[in-house]
């Protein structure tokens, strides 16, 4: 009995989120509508009209500020969810990128993941590799940090090895 409840709440859940999940998608694709602009304007347009008959009163001015402000205030929710998903699916897109190439450093396998700390060691990291690169006369140099200073210590035995922060 129970496990029948959790799966009709589990479904609730999924018939909800599918209806936002589209409602969302719908909202977003005709906010950005030539449509959507069309319709602006004409509201902006239909209110600035009636300005003379309301003699331009306090309320016919909280009228527009009012419809701006709550759509507005929606509206960073609708593009921050929009950035968010797109932001998500490039994510993947990269690394699918970097898990698929051989000699790319999966450190940077969802890197959007690690703390401000973590992304500072990595960046020292690829700093340390952009001043190999320069001292590199190459074009086909390496493209991760550990082969760089590999390479860089054969040619300078007399430097020794830096210990990484994950070895």
């Amino acid at each position: 009995m129970a496990r029948e409840r959790t799966k009709a709440a589990r479904g609730a859940t999924e018939v909800r989120a599918g209806f936002f999940e589209r409602a969302a998608a719908t909202a977003g694709a005709f906010s950005g509508s030539t449509a959507a602009l069309v319709s602006a304007v004409a509201l902006v347009v239909a209110w600035a009209a009636t300005g003379p008959l309301f003699h331009y009163s306090p309320t016919w001015q909280l009228v527009i500020n009012t419809g701006t402000t709550i759509i507005t205030f929606l509206m960073v929710f609708l593009i921050q969810r929009s950035q968010n998903k797109e932001s998500l699916a490039v994510q993947l897109k990269l690394n699918e990128i970097v898990a698929a190439l051989q000699g790319a450093s999966n450190r940077l396998v969802n890197v959007q993941d690690l703390t401000e700390d973590e992304l500072q060691v990595l960046h020292a990291h690829y700093a340390t590799l952009a001043r190999l690169a320069k001292e590199e006369t190459d074009l086909r140099g390496s493209h991760s940090v550990d082969e760089a200073e590999d390479r860089h210590r054969a040619k300078n035995p007399a430097r020794p090895r830096r210990r990484s922060s994950k070895e």
